[in-house]
């Protein structure tokens, strides 16, 4: 696949693969964008960078994935905008639902995280870019333009540092997934919610379904990924980025030792 580098005004750099082109959109209207992220000063001031540029309109903003999955349904935007790590339901798991739902429907990645699995998983739940949070409002506005247009984009940060065409080949194997990759959507779920530290109870009524049910949930994570209890999930929550260390239990409580 063909790729070309783009270099705005303020001397942003990304990585753009497919047919590149112009700026402006197909047709008369506005790129229609939806913001997620768990910080309300960062979606007001990107609400207001963007919308200080004709290209771009944001139909919305919303600060976890299960309200993004709920917005996208119902705004159908040309692209969201996706913060990795959120609580409730963190941007892979939103960015997977959303592509399935919604298959015209481009996610970019907003992130700080930019570690090879991380990326690699963002792909693999049907991101189509990766554009890290220290990245200029040029090569925001860069990634936005690509991905609408069916391309995929990585930021300069990520594109000078690492082989894009090895991250996206180890995105598109099959063979060799392991963890995290093993579970499903619901599992998934359920996983972020005990290492965020909520019990079975406050699970079941998250997710509407019974505590049998989420306890069942429990031993298939568990299995799949090898854990011993508890502690060991909110670990492995941690180290890959599903949440992270302010919105995790502490691990020293008698109640995080506890079993599962």
């Amino acid at each position: 696949m063909d790729s070309s580098t783009a270099k705005g005004p303020l001397g942003a750099k990304g990585r753009s693969h497919g047919d590149g082109g112009g700026w402006s959109r197909p047709g008369s209207g506005r790129i229609r964008v939806l913001l997620v992220d768990d910080h309300s000063v960062l979606r007001q001031a990107l609400r207001l960078l963007l919308d200080a540029h004709q290209e771009v309109e944001v139909v919305g903003d919303v600060s976890n994935g299960r309200e993004a999955v709920e917005e996208a349904e119902k705004l159908h935007p040309d692209v969201v905008l996706m913060d990795m790590v959120m609580q409730g339901l963190n941007g892979l798991e939103a960015t997977r639902q959303i592509r399935k739902r919604l298959p015209k429907t481009r996610v970019l990645m907003l992130t700080g995280y930019m570690e090879d699995d991380q990326i690699v998983g963002a792909l693999r739940a049907g991101a189509s870019g990766y554009v890290v949070k220290k990245s200029d409002i040029t090569e925001l506005l860069l990634g936005i333009q690509a991905v609408y247009r069916g391309n995929t984009y990585f930021s300069s940060a990520i594109s000078d540092s690492v082989s894009i065409s090895e991250l996206m080949w180890q995105a598109q194997k099959s063979e060799g997934k392991a963890g995290y990759e093993l579970l499903t959507s619901r599992e998934r779920e359920v996983l972020q919610l005990i290492a965020e530290g909520h019990s079975n109870q406050r699970i079941a009524e998250d997710l509407f379904i019974s505590v049998k049910t989420v306890e069942a949930h429990k031993a298939h994570i568990m299995s799949k990924l090898h854990a011993q209890n508890r502690t060991d999930l909110i670990r492995y929550a941690i180290r890959k980025g599903i949440v992270n260390l302010e919105a995790a239990p502490d691990m020293g409580s008698d109640n995080s030792r506890e079993a599962v």
